[in-house]
């Protein structure tokens, strides 16, 4: 474990920002580097930063779950892997299981992708979770004499999570994805909002940044919308999404046409996934 300055851990924030877009898993007082694990080829070992980079130190559990994702993009919590899904935990190991993190600290999670020499080919997938403990108060800290012995007293506390995805794929990829579904709508008349639908195909899921793009009338060319980390898991052959766009103000966005496309996070080999255009009118 080692100790680092307030300074230095938002040097390495905003370096990584720059450098490293959409590897970065953030919310809380807890930074997680990078946000995916993928084992695939001969890799079958990584090590994930944790940092907390809150004023208070924190303590955190880290434990394999199951997840589902909705059509509408959503994840569900499950025990059976749904039709055409593998789960990945029975082949991952990690340690350690519980870190705690003094305020501005760092400490490393190994993970490793074990006994998969007879792995059918294909995506085996389950998610880290790292769920932070709450802080216990220690007994009589509370003064008995201005209780009132006749009620309960119920306080909610509120208990962050946050989970990562870890994929082993075997085997050669097999993934296709196509847009479709393309419409445009306006929030309260002014606020442009694209939606549309991911379609994939394969054994593999896809994740990838989403960018849009208003070509006037024209030939001017303006950039209107960037959605980073989207993903469509296994076994899910479609994802429905939307998001607002901007540039409402300078836009015109009746006329022209929006090219919609979904390519690989910029911290891998480019590659473009899909692509779709919406005449607008």
């Amino acid at each position: 474990m080692r100790k680092f300055t307030a300074r230095h851990l938002k040097m390495l924030l905003v370096i990584s920002l720059i450098l490293l877009p959409g590897i970065i898993e953030a919310q809380g007082d807890l930074l997680i580097t990078p946000r995916r694990v993928v084992f695939e080829g001969n890799k079958r070992s990584m090590d994930l930063s944790l940092a907390n980079i809150g004023k208070d130190t924190a303590t955190y559990n880290i434990s394999l779950v199951q997840i589902r994702m909705t059509e509408e993009g959503g994840f569900e919590t499950i025990t059976e892997p749904d039709e055409d899904q593998s789960f990945a935990a029975p082949y991952i190991r990690f340690f350690p299981r519980t870190v705690t993190l003094k305020p501005d600290e760092a400490q490393t999670v190994k993970v490793q992708a074990v006994r998969t020499g007879d792995l059918a080919p294909g995506e085996y997938r389950s998610h880290l979770y790292f769920r932070a403990t709450p802080k216990e108060k220690p007994l009589g800290e509370e003064n008995p004499e201005q209780q009132d012995q006749a009620t309960i007293s119920i306080k909610l506390v509120p208990v962050f999570g946050i989970t990562i995805p870890v994929i082993i794929r075997v085997g050669n990829p097999s993934v296709n994805v196509t847009l479709s579904d393309l419409s445009l709508t306006f929030e309260n008349d002014t606020l442009p909002r694209l939606s549309f639908v991911f379609n994939r195909t394969g054994d593999y899921s896809v994740y990838g940044d989403v960018d849009v793009v208003h070509i006037a009338p024209g030939g001017t060319v303006t950039s209107v919308g960037i959605a980073k980390g989207v993903a469509v898991y296994t076994p899910n052959p479609r994802r429905k999404f939307s998001f607002n766009l901007i540039g409402g103000e300078t836009v015109d966005f009746h006329s022209g046409r929006l090219i919609v496309t979904f390519s690989a996070p910029s911290d891998v080999r480019p590659e473009k996934y899909a692509e779709a255009i919406i005449d607008l009118h």
